[in-house]
């Protein structure tokens, strides 16, 4: 009672074939396996992307030195 046989399948089938059409039915078939592609396409470029970029590396302890200020040489050649 809680499944369908293969006659019902067969029939909702027929039913919807007859509503729809062969044509829409293929066409529809054909804009999911469009999309299905697309969607690999953009994962596998996240991925690429993502494999592709280079971890930030911290070194604790090391200062860095600022932009404006003049370095220790440059005070030297100066003087």
């Amino acid at each position: 009672m809680g499944s369908f046989s293969l006659m019902h399948w067969v029939i909702v089938l027929l039913v919807v074939m007859l509503l729809f059409g062969g044509g829409r039915i293929s066409g529809l078939m054909g804009d999911v396996a469009k999309g299905i592609k697309s969607f690999k396409k953009g994962m596998a470029d996240d991925e690429d992307e993502a494999t592709s970029a280079k971890p930030a590396t911290r070194i604790e302890g090391h200062r860095v030195p600022e932009q404006d200020a003049p370095s220790a040489t440059e005070e030297k050649t100066k003087a």
